[in-house]
């Protein structure tokens, strides 16, 4: 067999990785970071873009506030649905393989959704963005743990995190500009060269795949289960607060206990709920990061809307704005993932939880007159708190679980990042629905819906002050 292409001093570790897994010991690590990092960034470049441009695809669609947020959550919705199993069909059948299809439809589906006649066709092919997204979602970080060693593993994922928060820095920049000079569907264009790269770099370098739990049965029952549990509770998010809302929300629930009881009597779950009952490291992890996901992910819908309505910015222009926050993420989230192989990654994070929940709390206090200088400042600051907790965050939970089960492990990630990206939104709506009903934001609703904004942000400033503690909670990952 050929040596592992070496680059650092984890050649032994990687000879063993690759005869454990079935992967070629010639599979580069730099080859797996590429691809994981360059799909990291297409998918939330392809998010943060479309925040910028809900404004001007409203106008063209005519949507009310609602059905935009829509544009957005459709994506969310589909990619939560399908991460768990993706992540369980990665681990029985191959990692590399479900990544390919991934990125295979995501691509596909981007360039399609360029040419969409009508607000229903796109949230539908949005719908298949998200589909693929979660194939994607639930390997990339997966891969990553499975190349790079746990002294190494920090710096990695913070490479990871740094190239996502790059697509969320580069979206609303290049995001406006091209929906400004090229019209909204060329942002959907922007991306297909990304995923084309990715899939020419995987079927060319990529060789071999990761498969820790060969032959073992996919529990398809508890998949159903999670998936309309998942479906009743988002899509109740949206709907509230009308009566159907609630009892989806209450189905959902109880689909999720039913899940649950399925999960620890199945013989191969799709979801081990015993690393949740019996590893505090791995469940307080991924309780924070849903806090977290849940209280940050609006903010940039929110701000978008407020910079193009409330001051009248053009996309590119609100775009230079809201750029303040993710260029401060992607700066500091290699810093932050290298701190975390030295010092407990708790103590970071929950620092990391600390700036956010104060940023956020400064964000209750915008107003139509409120200095772009003050938001940028708070934005930044946002930025630097996320990145502090993000990657210390993600090398807790895939230091904290055996290798065999890295590929349910990140898909547990990717799907409670989603859940509470949907969170986010559904909140979001809520208040949207609340203050302004179905009405679209013209100059007289601009005072409801500064209402609505600012309600949601002491909302989300209240989740993050309540993660520092559930992240100091997580005790120590290292023994």
């Amino acid at each position: 067999m050929e040596k592992v292409e070496e680059e650092g001093s984890l050649a032994g570790w990687a000879i063993i990785a690759g005869m454990e897994t079935g992967v070629p010991q010639n599979t580069s690590k730099r080859i797996t970071l590429f691809v994981a990092a360059t799909a990291s960034f297409a998918t939330t470049f392809m998010g943060s873009s479309i925040n910028i441009a809900l404004p001007s695809i409203g106008r063209e669609f005519d949507l009310d506030a609602v059905m935009l947020g829509w544009i957005a959550t459709s994506y969310l919705l589909a990619a939560a649905i399908f991460l768990v199993p993706f992540g369980r069909i990665a681990d029985i059948h191959g990692r590399k393989k479900v990544f390919i299809y991934g990125i295979v439809i995501f691509t596909f589906s981007s360039l399609l959704s360029a040419f969409s006649p009508s607000a229903v066709i796109l949230i539908l092919l949005r719908v298949l963005q998200g589909f693929g997204g979660a194939m994607i979602y639930c390997t990339g970080i997966a891969m990553i743990a499975s190349v790079f060693s746990p002294g190494e593993r920090g710096k990695a994922l913070g490479i990871s995190v740094a190239a996502t928060y790059m697509g969320l820095s580069l979206g609303p920049v290049l995001g406006g500009l091209l929906t400004q000079h090229s019209g909204w569907r060329s942002i959907f264009l922007a991306v297909v060269p990304l995923g084309l790269a990715v899939i020419v770099a995987v079927l060319w370098k990529m060789k071999g795949d990761w498969v820790e739990a060969r032959g073992e049965k996919f529990d398809l029952a508890g998949s159903v289960v999670l998936s309309l549990a998942l479906v009743a509770m988002m899509y109740g998010l949206s709907l509230l607060p009308a009566v159907p809302g609630v009892w989806l929300i209450v189905t959902g629930i109880l689909g999720i206990a039913a899940f649950v009881w399925w999960e620890m009597r199945v013989e191969s779950p799709v979801l081990n709920v015993g690393l949740f009952r019996d590893n505090a490291v791995f469940a307080f992890s991924n309780l924070t990061a849903l806090l977290h996901y849940s209280a940050t992910f609006a903010v940039i819908f929110f701000l978008s809307l407020y910079l193009q309505y409330i001051k009248g910015l053009s996309p590119a222009y609100a775009g230079l704005v809201l750029i303040s926050q993710p260029v401060v993420m992607a700066i500091f989230s290699p810093v932050a993932g290298r701190l975390s192989d030295r010092v407990e990654p708790r103590w970071v994070a929950s620092g990391g939880m600390a700036l956010t929940a104060i940023g956020l709390g400064l964000l209750h206090f915008l107003k139509a007159e409120t200095p772009l200088e003050f938001i940028i400042a708070v934005l930044s600051l946002i930025g630097f708190g996320a990145a502090l907790f993000s990657s210390p965050n993600t090398n807790a939970v895939m230091s904290s679980v055996d290798t065999r089960f890295y590929g349910v492990a990140s898909a547990t990630m990717a799907t409670l990042r989603q859940v509470g990206h949907m969170t986010s939104m559904g909140i979001a709506m809520l208040l949207l629905s609340l203050y302004m009903g179905k009405a679209q934001i013209t100059p007289e609703y601009y005072q409801l819906f500064l209402g609505s904004m600012k309600t949601a942000f002491l909302i989300f400033a209240a989740l993050c002050f309540a993660g520092i503690f559930t992240s100091l909670a997580r005790g120590k990952t290292r023994r």
